[in-house]
């Protein structure tokens, strides 16, 4: 199949996870464009049978805003038309599913390609819920062939918010290359961040409100009183600046690092004792997956699609949304029962092999896909 994928490109779960699939359904014998206003930030080196086309986006005196959702269906129209794409798969509802059908419409009576939309979570649980955008939002999803929601909380909420027809959004979880995220990785940087032999905590975001790292400072500084500990924060976003003024509010900036995006983030991951998630809501969390796969225990909120994810008391532990001191209880139980800690690791990698391991997802889109073809060929 030839297949072209649009997604965001920048630092984020919804970007990667896109990403992967494409990689991993060219390593499958099918043909991926991706389709964006630049390349993946996970998509590099070569990879047969991928191909990258650019949105471009003059500047007009006439447009005193960016006209990026028109760009993008101009350029799917035109590799549908150039490559004979057979399914537009994007990711996001909006803008991206809109501009998708935007962009079959004009083909205009020639066949154009059926559109498999994947709800990540804020398309529909902050833009989407806009009464500016909430009737475009279901106009999308409604007019997608196929429609995939990331966790069964995100179905729910699709289905609650938008009145869509709960059959037609189908789970299809997020997956991780468990080949790539594994224990013990080389290089490991442990030493680095625990020359004196510290526990390693680390976070991984986008340091947008929702996440709340400002807790995961305050529960580290919490464990920090019992275990010695070291807490690494990879990422960037606007809520960066509060975290290292919170650090240093607290007197443990100098035990927090600061790392900012980092593309190879399994090689920060396997190498840490305990990973931190404090969102105020997540529809699956991506970051905690690819913890529990390189076999580190989840200590994070019980909120949205996390517990799907994260199995309390076996590979982590959920406490209620802005229980820090019980977060910071949890670290220390882990950090500090190293039998515990054993059986939680193990517990974590198996989880994520059983059950998000790429291999056992991606069949579950090609089964889409085709049957996606099917309804068009008849």
């Amino acid at each position: 199949m030839k297949i072209g994928i649009t997604c965001y490109p920048t630092y984020g779960g919804s970007g990667a996870v896109a990403t992967q699939l494409g990689i991993s359904l060219a390593a499958h014998g099918h043909e991926i464009h991706f389709i964006s206003y630049a390349q993946p930030f996970r998509l590099s080196g070569f990879h047969e049978r991928v191909y990258f086309h650019e949105v471009e986006m003059e500047r007009y005196p006439l447009f005193e805003h960016s006209h990026y959702s028109l760009a993008l269906a101009a350029t799917i129209h035109d590799t549908a038309l150039r490559e004979g794409l057979d399914i537009v798969h994007v990711h996001y509802a909006i803008p991206h599913a809109t501009s998708a059908w935007i962009a079959c419409e004009m083909l205009n009576g020639r066949e154009a390609p059926p559109i498999v939309t994947t709800l990540h979570g804020t398309d529909v649980t902050l833009v989407g819920m806009h009464p500016s955008f909430r009737e475009l939002t279901r106009f999308s999803i409604m007019r997608s062939q196929g429609v995939t929601a990331v966790s069964e909380f995100l179905r729910d909420v699709t289905v609650r918010d938008f009145d869509v027809p709960a059959e037609r959004v189908q789970v299809i979880p997020n997956f991780v290359d468990t080949e790539l995220f594994k224990p013990d990785p080389g290089p490991c940087h442990r030493q680095v961040f625990a020359p004196a032999g510290e526990k390693v905590v680390t976070h991984v975001s986008n340091f947008r409100p929702v996440k709340r790292v400002t807790d995961v400072i305050d529960a580290y500084a919490r464990i920090r009183e019992e275990v010695a500990a070291r807490l690494v924060m990879v990422g960037d976003g606007p809520d960066r600046p509060r975290a290292a003024e919170r650090a240093r509010e607290l007197g443990i900036a100098r035990d927090v690092v600061f790392l900012g995006k980092h593309a190879s983030v399994e090689e920060l991951l396997g190498c840490a004792d305990l990973f931190l998630l404090t969102s105020d809501s997540e529809s699956f969390g991506l970051a905690a997956l690819e913890a529990l796969s390189c076999g580190v225990p989840v200590v994070g909120y019980r909120a949205g699609g996390l517990p799907e994810v994260v199995s309390h008391g076996e590979n982590g532990m959920l406490v209620p949304v802005g229980a820090v001191d019980e977060a910071a209880a949890a670290g220390i139980r882990l950090l500090s029962d190293p039998e515990m800690a054993a059986s939680f690791r193990e517990d974590a990698r198996e989880a994520a092999v059983e059950r998000f391991a790429i291999d056992r997802v991606l069949p579950r889109y090609e089964d889409l896909y085709r049957a996606m073809l099917g309804q068009a060929a008849e």
